[in-house]
């Protein structure tokens, strides 16, 4: 790391297994407010390292991978490429571009399922033109959806297919209790095939089987059409809970007409969607507490509890994202339906996961302005991040962490996942030049188990710099909690991580 890099952590979520997050992220606040060093050693120091098949990595889109370290890990710790972008899949098409979110899954025979995303949109660079192929799509004119992976017990990809294709900007989702992966259009746009107009901005549905092919493209429109991000399901009550990555987004609550047990129930049993407000407010709380984005400073103290309620939205579906008009004629979006009615803002809704009976979701870009984000004049810029929790029992919320504006704690968070053994695993998406996988402890010490150091060492060549320091996605563990598997977004590689997950870490 560079002396004179920031680092900034995203913390968010639990798993579904009921580790409780609250504890860490609110000890690793106190911590650094009281001006306590929050790095922890965690595994270790981190070594560059060759992937065990880095002979098998000689002609890849990137080039000559055989002798290239991609990741730095811990002592102890080895890695496997799984994919990469160009490379032949099982039914015959190209691995696309753009690896984003991904869920794991129990599959046949002990091997595991992963269910991948391909942030993509109606366009690529010729030079790097690896869209989502086959059909049936959503649309032939955009270029984005999921591919599914077999997993064996060896971390050997036994199969990989296309399994939605013609989606748009696919970039996070959720997994569901029934065994399905939500992926969501990070968009409100259109395209047009085949001389027809198709919309996007919806969330779809991909069932978690290795004999899937292509699933059928239903836009679950009930759950509303606007800029997605991620969702995450409360497993007790059966609500579907969404964040919305625009700098004015609503929290969202999508309550089915009825339980949903398996996998295309969504698209036919309808629901309500609905999003939260602050009780007692008379109109929409800005949660961000940055004025340069309409907010108060310190209008939301970090650990207090605001009580919550819900506002239905009356057009989910709107074919304009206007502010006012005719909301039954769709010229109202989601969003603004909402505030209309008091809902709360938060700035750009990203991660999101549910855990220990609660939903935590986070806002990229709140909190005070930070200088090293700011144009002119001074305090004009964006955050460096809040982490909220929901409690669906209680109807309450909760400000976990806001950082400040010198980043010590948080800049832009983004994917997010939980160790089997209690730890958050953060997925880095900053704009320097190497990008991290961090760890919490439960002590709320912060440390480094993973770093990109693809082409980290390339000076002059254009054609590598494309490479150098993208962001990691994806990041989920195998059932067993063996095996970590994450993504590099571009030029997109993922991998299965293992090693000594039971060392002692401080």
């Amino acid at each position: 790391m560079k002396v004179s890099r920031r680092k900034f952590f995203t913390l968010a979520g639990a798993s579904a297994a009921g580790v409780t997050m609250l504890s860490p992220l609110e000890a690793f606040y106190a911590r650094a407010a009281r001006g306590q060093g929050s790095n922890g050693i965690g595994y270790g120091p981190l070594s560059a390292k060759l992937p065990v098949n880095a002979n098998e990595l000689a002609n890849t889109v990137a080039g000559d991978l055989s002798r290239e370290a991609i990741l730095a890990l811990p002592r102890g710790f080895n890695y496997r490429v799984l994919s990469i972008t160009g490379q032949t899949m099982s039914d015959g098409t190209l691995v696309p571009a753009g690896h984003d979110g991904m869920a794991a899954f129990r599959g046949p025979r002990n091997t595991t399922i992963l269910v991948r995303n391909h942030e993509l949109s109606s366009s690529l660079p010729s030079t790097y033109n690896f869209p989502v192929s086959g059909s049936s799509r959503y649309s032939n004119a955009a270029l984005g959806g999921t591919t599914t992976l077999q997993i064996g017990k060896n971390r050997e990809v036994l199969k990989q297919f296309v399994s939605l294709a013609g989606t748009r900007v696919n970039c996070a989702g959720g997994p569901t209790p029934w065994r399905s992966w939500i992926s969501s259009e990070e968009t409100f746009s259109s395209t047009t095939s085949n001389g027809v107009t198709v919309n996007h901005g919806y969330n779809f549905e991909v069932v978690a089987n290795i004999n899937s092919g292509i699933v059928k493209p239903v836009p679950l429109t009930a759950m509303g059409r606007f800029s997605h991000e991620a969702i995450a399901v409360d497993p007790d009550r059966g609500y579907i809970y969404e964040t919305e990555d625009r700098s004015d987004s609503c929290f969202y609550r999508f309550v089915p007409n009825r339980e949903i047990t398996a996998p295309g129930q969504l698209q036919t049993v309808g629901g309500t969607l609905y999003a939260l407000k602050i009780k007692g407010s008379t109109g929409p709380v800005n949660t961000t507490n940055n004025p340069s984005q309409g907010g108060t400073p310190g209008l939301i103290k970090v650990g207090q509890t605001l009580n919550v309620e819900w506002v239905k939205i009356d057009n989910v579906d709107p074919v304009a994202e206007g502010k006012t008009g005719d909301i039954a004629a769709g010229q109202v979006a989601v969003r603004y339906q909402a505030q209309a009615k008091g809902a709360a803002i938060f700035y750009r809704g990203e991660g999101c996961w549910y855990g220990n009976e609660v939903i935590y979701f986070v806002s990229t870009q709140a909190g005070p302005s930070a200088p090293e984000n700011l144009p002119s004049p001074p305090n004009s810029g964006r955050g460096n991040g809040q982490v909220w929790a929901y409690n669906p029992e209680t109807e309450q919320l909760k400000l976990v962490v806001e950082a400040p504006a010198n980043g010590a704690l948080l800049d832009e968070p983004d994917n997010v996942t939980v160790t089997p053994f209690g730890d958050l695993f953060l997925c880095e998406d900053s704009s320097d030049d190497f990008q991290y996988i961090v760890g919490v402890n439960g002590e709320g010490e912060l440390y480094q188990f993973a770093k990109n150091v693809l082409f980290s060492q390339v000076t002059n060549d254009p054609a590598k710099a494309n490479f150098v320091g993208n962001e990691f996605a994806g990041a989920c563990f195998s059932p067993d909690g063996q095996t970590f598997f994450v993504n590099i977004q571009t030029p997109g590689i993922t991998f299965a991580i293992w090693g000594p997950w039971d060392r002692i870490r401080r």
